[in-house]
C-alpha cells in the first residue's frame, strides 16, 4: 500500500471512529426517551390515542369531530393521547383539555412543522420516531384514527400489524368518517384479502364508525366483559414490544 493510500485509509477509519463513537452514545439518548416516556405515561391508563392529520385548519369540520370525540373520551375517563402537533393532533389534546381526563401529547420536532400545541397536561417530548410509536401503543387502551396522512397511515399500519401478529395485546382500532376510509378498506378487500396478502378476518380487527358517542360506545361494549388493564400475559407482550 502506497503512503498516500495508507494515509487516505487512516483518515478514512478516523472519520469512520468518530460516526461510531457519535452513533454510540446516541444509545443513551434514546434510552432516556424510553425511560422518561415509561415514567410520565405509566399513570395515564385508561387511555386512547388519538390520530389525524396535522394539516386541518380549526375550521375545518374534521377538527370539530376529533375535539368532540376527545371531550367525549376525556369526560367518559379516558387520557386522550395526541401526537401534539397542530391540525386534528390539536384537536384531540383541546378536546381533551377540556375534558375532566389528562390530555397528553407525546411531541416530536419536524423541520417543516410548527411546535406542540398548548392544550397539553402531559408533554412529553422526542426526537426519535421509534421510541415515541412504542408509547402510542404501551398504554393504549383504543386507537382511534381520524382522516389523515402518511403519518396517520403510518400509526394505523403500525397497530394492525402489532395486533395481527400478535406481538401487541388486542385493542379497539376504529376508524372515523366512512366516506374517507371506504377506498381503503375496498383496496384491503379487492387486494389484500383476494390476493392473500392477509387473512378475510383481519378485517375485523378494525370498526368504521362516524359519530363520537359512537366510538365511545365501541371502546366501552369491546371491555364490557373484561378489565381495561392489561392481563398477565398481555403485560408481557407489551414489555416485549
Amino acid at each position: 500500500m502506497s503512503k498516500q493510500n495508507k494515509r487516505s485509509f487512516t483518515e478514512r477509519k478516523a472519520i469512520n471512529d468518530s460516526l461510531l463513537i457519535r452513533e454510540s452514545w446516541k444509545v443513551f439518548q434514546i434510552m432516556v426517551e424510553f425511560v422518561e416516556g415509561f415514567e410520565r405515561l405509566a399513570t395515564i391508563r385508561p387511555s386512547v390515542s388519538i390520530f389525524g392529520s396535522a394539516r386541518m385548519a380549526s375550521e375545518h369540520p374534521y377538527y370539530r369531530l376529533t375535539e368532540e370525540i376527545a371531550r367525549a373520551l376525556s369526560d367518559a375517563g379516558f387520557s386522550v393521547v395526541s401526537g401534539g402537533g397542530p391540525g386534528l393532533m390539536e384537536a384531540a389534546n383541546k378536546g381533551a383539555f377540556t375534558g375532566v381526563s389528562p390530555s397528553v401529547g407525546l411531541n416530536i420536532s419536524l423541520p417543516r412543522e410548527p411546535g406542540a400545541n398548548e392544550y397539553q397536561d402531559i408533554a412529553v417530548n422526542f426526537r426519535h420516531f421509534f421510541s415515541r410509536k412504542v408509547m402510542f401503543v404501551k398504554y393504549a387502551s383504543a386507537y382511534v384514527v381520524l382522516p389523515g396522512g402518511f403519518g396517520t397511515l403510518d400509526e394505523l399500519a403500525e397497530i394492525l400489524t402489532l395486533v395481527q401478529t400478535g406481538k401487541s395485546r388486542r385493542i379497539p382500532i376504529i376508524l372515523v368518517q366512512s366516506s374517507f376510509w371506504a377506498g381503503l378498506i375496498d383496496w384491503f378487500k379487492e387486494y389484500l384479502v383476494e390476493e392473500g396478502m392477509i387473512d378475510r378476518r383481519d378485517l375485523d380487527l378494525f370498526k368504521i364508525l362516524d359519530k363520537p358517542q359512537e366510538v365511545v360506545d365501541a371502546i366501552f361494549s369491546f371491555y364490557e366483559s373484561r378489565s381495561f388493564e392489561p392481563s398477565a400475559e398481555e403485560r408481557e407482550r407489551l414489555l416485549n414490544l
